[in-house]
């Protein structure tokens, strides 16, 4: 029980609020976070509106999402505390470097065929697990955008405890990422779309991220400040633009 109160403490403590609040530097690092969310998590965002297509009214389908969205803000919560802990342990650090690094490969190098996330446009009838469930359809879709906020959510949870170890900035962060990107998904989608080299910034961003927690273990014991990752997210975009410029006009000219 102790453990659990240790865990979640930091969440009510109105000075750690304060603090982040008022410190300039933790709004840039929680800026920095919000960004990587919703560049991460567009195509999540194509997912589960794919998800609310099944329902009969556009009412029902803003009410699962509205509902979906409370579920990501208590999941979040409660796995930030869990992770704030965990990440203190220095294998769980290792692995956590591991697997970022994984999806950073992953992106660039094993996803190349990966066709894009399709939205389905016709209704189909429930399959799996959902066809076993004797509740409503509406239920059933709330569900499912539960689930898939669960999966989604691990590797910006991991990405942000890397970058920050206050759970109250990997919060704020995280529930302006979740709010903004279920509410501009399109915007995003459509400025991905114009500059497509946006998401491949993102995994280098994560690859960055990768070495910072690595590093932090106690065998090597290197820490990064978060305001070198501010900064290094700040070039990124700036490079990310040029490239986009460069690649743009080679194209104009073929």
């Amino acid at each position: 029980m102790n453990a659990i109160i240790n865990m979640y403490a930091p969440f009510f403590d109105l000075n750690n609020w304060a603090t982040v609040i008022e410190s300039g530097e933790d709004w840039l690092i929680i800026f920095s976070l919000v960004i990587m969310e919703c560049i991460l998590s567009v195509d999540n965002a194509v997912v589960l509106a794919a998800q609310t297509q099944s329902l009969p009214n556009k009412k029902d389908q803003e009410k699962s999402l509205f509902y979906g969205l409370i579920g990501a803000y208590i999941f979040r919560f409660l796995v930030i505390g869990i992770g704030v802990y965990l990440i203190n342990f220095w294998a769980i650090k290792a692995f956590g470097a591991i697997y970022l690094f994984y999806l950073f490969i992953k992106h660039f190098f094993l996803d190349k065929n990966k066709s894009d996330v399709e939205v389905p446009k016709e209704k189909s009838k429930p399959k799996g697990w959902k066809k076993h469930l004797h509740i409503s359809q509406f239920w059933q879709v709330v569900i499912s955008i539960e689930l898939m906020d669960i999966v989604f959510s691990i590797d910006s949870v991991l990405a942000s405890l890397a970058v920050s170890h206050n759970p109250v900035i990997v919060l704020i962060g995280g529930m302006i990422g979740i709010l903004a990107m279920r509410g501009i998904a399109e915007i995003i989608m459509g400025l991905m779309g114009k500059i497509p080299e946006l998401q491949g910034m993102a995994y280098v961003l994560i690859l960055f991220i990768a070495v910072k927690l690595f590093l932090s273990i106690p065998m090597i014991d290197i820490h990064i400040p978060n305001m070198v990752f501010v900064a290094f997210l700040a070039g990124a975009i700036i490079v990310t633009f040029i490239i986009h410029y460069i690649n743009n006009n080679k194209k104009q000219k073929n």
